[in-house]
């Protein structure tokens, strides 16, 4: 997903089904055309990659409660995330990537120089609205600058499978581009929408968490969308 601002446009499918297949197909065009690199991974705006990770940890490091067993990486394209902030935290870490080449990466970029951390575990390669995990596996399931490649229908239902994927103790963490309006906008280039915070908010309430954690990422640069991280755990 595009990391900057673009035009407002409200997302109307005329034809759900035609829609869903067009607005996915898309997507996986565009980003079977870009470099399996950390600089292709974030649009070319490679740079970012050690502010976003150190945000990521500290959010990380405040969740006192965190288990340290399974991870998953959703959209984890090359393995960015993967290898700099959740296999030097867990014992394992899968990944769902849809592009085959990125995954074939990431099988080698993760391993590269991490001898000292956890291991990289399953590979999916499949799109998140195809994904479900195991019952009860992960103690966090991370979804970062992806969420904007599901259509709202499938954004609910990936919730509320990601929820019972979720450990005792798990939690579903979301960091992702959100407007500064209430509208949602459209990126016709990669196939993706940024919607406001409340419609992420919204739809991770009525699949069944509560948000325990909301922080906005520090030290992006202007110009770029608003960032926040949430953590959410299963409502009893």
């Amino acid at each position: 997903m595009s990391l900057q601002n673009v035009n407002l446009v409200t997302q109307q499918p005329e034809n759900r089904t035609t829609a869903e297949n067009d607005f996915y197909g898309k997507a996986q065009k565009y980003w079977s055309e870009v470099p399996a690199t950390v600089n292709g991974m974030l649009g070319g705006l490679g740079y970012l990659n050690k502010i976003d990770i150190q945000g990521s940890s500290i959010f990380l490091k405040d969740i006192k409660d965190l288990g340290k067993n399974h991870a998953l990486d959703c959209g984890a394209g090359i393995g960015r995330i993967t290898k700099n902030l959740l296999m030097p935290r867990f014992n394992t870490t899968d990944i769902v990537e849809q592009d085959a080449s990125f995954t074939g990466r990431a099988r080698e970029y993760c391993t590269e120089g991490n001898e000292h951390v956890g291991s990289l575990g399953e590979i999916y390669t499949m799109g998140l609205q195809e994904f479900t995990p195991s019952p009860g596996k992960y103690d966090v399931i991370w979804c970062q600058w992806v969420l904007g490649h599901l259509t709202e229908n499938d954004l609910l239902s990936f919730f509320r499978r990601m929820r019972n994927g979720l450990s005792n103790k798990g939690y579903l963490i979301v960091k992702e581009n959100v407007t500064s309006s209430s509208v949602v906008e459209e990126d016709k280039q990669d196939s993706s929408v940024t919607r406001p915070l409340k419609t992420y908010e919204a739809a991770i309430k009525e699949a069944g968490f509560r948000i325990v954690k909301s922080v906005r990422q520090q030290s992006f640069p202007k110009g770029l969308y608003p960032v926040y991280m949430l953590a959410c755990r299963p409502t009893q």
